[in-house]
């Protein structure tokens, strides 16, 4: 009898204790999203990745936390799908390329929009500045500046 119940107690800790979570990660062109997913899902890095057209898809367990990733591309034409895919998010990454100055303008003007959508409201953010490793890369207070991130509020 009690290894019966033994076995009940195990059945619903792994009930309990398993969750799916849903993650998008969203950012302009270049910015790193799908290096970001395959190192998730690998632990590697890979230098030769393709540019998302659209969006990657890709399912991953760690742990007993079992992910849905979604990389969405960060092409003008594609930036319209973006609430469509994070409205089901219980997390939105948002990855910006820490390097490339350039687009650092457009980078703000689409993270404060995205964050604007009502129906993405209360999803909670995070904001990855990549390639900060490499030379004339932001830093992380030049970052949180260029992107206006202390206007945006619970998240």
């Amino acid at each position: 009898m009690s290894w019966l119940f033994s076995k009940f107690v195990s059945w619903i800790k792994s009930k309990l204790w398993t969750r799916e979570i849903e993650i998008s990660i969203v950012g302009l062109q270049n910015a790193g999203k799908s290096t970001l997913m395959g190192t998730l899902a690998t632990g590697g890095f890979n230098e030769d990745t393709i540019p998302t057209i659209g969006f990657n898809y890709k399912r991953m367990k760690k742990g007993k936390v079992g992910m849905n990733v979604w990389d969405l591309g960060g092409q003008l034409r594609f930036r319209e799908s973006w609430e469509k895919y994070c409205r089901q998010s219980d997390v939105i990454v948002y990855v910006v390329d820490g390097q490339d100055l350039s687009c650092m303008e457009e980078s703000r003007k689409q993270l404060h929009e995205l964050l604007e959508w009502p129906s993405l409201d209360g999803i909670p953010v995070l904001i990855l500045g990549n390639k900060n490793d490499l030379e004339g890369a932001l830093t992380e207070e030049e970052l949180i500046e260029e992107l206006a991130l202390r206007r945006i509020q619970n998240r």
